[in-house]
């Protein structure tokens, strides 16, 4: 009798858990809670900061926010462009969107913040853009240039947060000052485990804005959100981020950008391979990069074989069991590329920015070239990214 009740209980308990898990609300945006932000925009003019992540239930926000008789009145594009048709690093000119009419400033071009101009007859920003939280993707950047104008020009930035999907973990060396660059602004590791909204809380906690300038802030907070959660995104946050599994891929990979290792732009699965024509015979996969217009239009070893590591079916559950970036296959390669002068030397002609631009520190390109073990490297990004960790606390929205 006792074990009849017994399995009735663990029975029970299962299906109670089961339920729990099926009901369980699911991630709710900034962007879709209308109802706590368009009162607040109707009757004003408003400057969207978009691209094609921003959406509400599928549907752009711009669109959403036109029908809803919101005057959106002007759109600020980031690095791919509004529409998200740029390739990466290609400069994007402004225009005019022939969807809606609305005039296009491009931020990723001739200018990377709005101008005085620009928000004269504005006033609200809102910014609805989807990151993928590695500090050297560009959207950052732009949220911060967007701050400063904001700041400079008294105007309200109200942000739309959106999750991080690597939100999960903080590791990577914190940025030199001397490094700053167009791909990294911020004294934050390279996985910095905060949403936009976050963020530009702690840039203006931290006083990074120029001259100590304060941006004025409304975030729109996500629901059912924290930073273990695993969110996968519903759009493509840029053409060769086009997988979960190249996002969650993308903060140990990106760093291949300043080294003549290809990280398969110019296939259909870029940020899953790594890989070289030198490699030959040390690695039997192989891949060809190939110009496909949209994403690569000039990739690294265009039209030959690259030899070197899939990764398509790595398990990216183990960043978040690790808490840490893969430095292994750095490492690795490194010590497989026969001519290891040149293994860096891709680098210097590369829109992008060198090696040491992403990876923050001039210390881990000559780590790598010594030999010194993963161990004494991690020992190196002490204690900047304890104190980063410890500083990033008061900032945390979603705890």
């Amino acid at each position: 009798m006792k074990l009849k009740y017994s399995l009735w209980a663990l029975y029970l308990l299962i299906s109670v858990c089961a339920n729990a898990q099926s009901t369980r609300k699911s991630i709710l945006t900034g962007a879709d809670q209308t109802g706590k932000y368009f009162p607040l925009l109707r009757g004003k003019h408003v400057a969207l900061v978009a691209n094609p992540t921003s959406e509400i239930s599928g549907t752009p926000t711009v669109d959403s926010m036109l029908h809803a008789g919101i005057q959106v009145i002007k759109v600020f594009g980031p690095e791919h462009g509004f529409r998200g048709k740029a390739s990466n690093g290609a400069n994007v000119s402004d225009s005019r969107d022939p969807e809606t009419g609305i005039p296009i400033i491009s931020l990723y071009g001739h200018k990377s913040k709005p101008s005085q101009e620009d928000l004269q007859d504005v006033d609200i920003v809102v910014f609805d853009i989807q990151d993928v939280g590695a500090r050297f993707y560009t959207y950052i950047i732009t949220l911060q240039q967007v701050m400063q104008s904001c700041a400079e020009n008294h105007k309200l930035l109200m942000i739309l947060d959106r999750p991080n999907p690597n939100g999960f973990y903080v590791d990577g060396p914190v940025l030199e000052d001397s490094l700053r660059s167009g791909v990294g602004l911020q004294p934050i590791p390279i996985v910095y485990g905060m949403t936009v909204g976050e963020l530009a809380r702690m840039i203006n906690g931290e006083g990074w804005l120029k001259g100590h300038a304060h941006c004025m802030l409304r975030i729109i907070r996500l629901a059912n959100y924290t930073h273990n959660s695993n969110y996968i995104l519903p759009v493509v946050p840029s053409p060769n981020l086009n997988s979960q599994q190249s996002i969650l891929l993308y903060p140990s990979l990106c760093l291949f950008e300043g080294t003549v290792i290809s990280q398969g732009r110019g296939t259909l699965f870029p940020f899953t391979v790594l890989g070289a024509p030198a490699l030959k015979g040390k690695y039997s996969f192989s891949f060809k990069p190939e110009s496909i217009p949209g994403m690569s239009e000039s990739p690294l070893h265009r039209d030959s074989l690259c030899y070197g590591i899939d990764l398509r079916n790595y398990d990216p559950d183990n960043f978040r069991k690790t808490g840490q970036l893969n430095l292994h296959w750095l490492i690795e390669l490194y010590r497989a590329y026969p001519e290891k002068k040149k293994f860096f030397e891709a680098a210097q002609s590369k829109q992008i920015g060198n090696f040491d631009k992403l990876s923050g520190v001039v210390s881990l390109r000559k780590q790598i070239i010594a030999g010194t073990p993963e161990s004494a490297i991690r020992k190196g990004w002490e204690p900047a990214l304890s104190e980063f960790k410890k500083k990033r606390e008061k900032y945390l929205i979603y705890k």
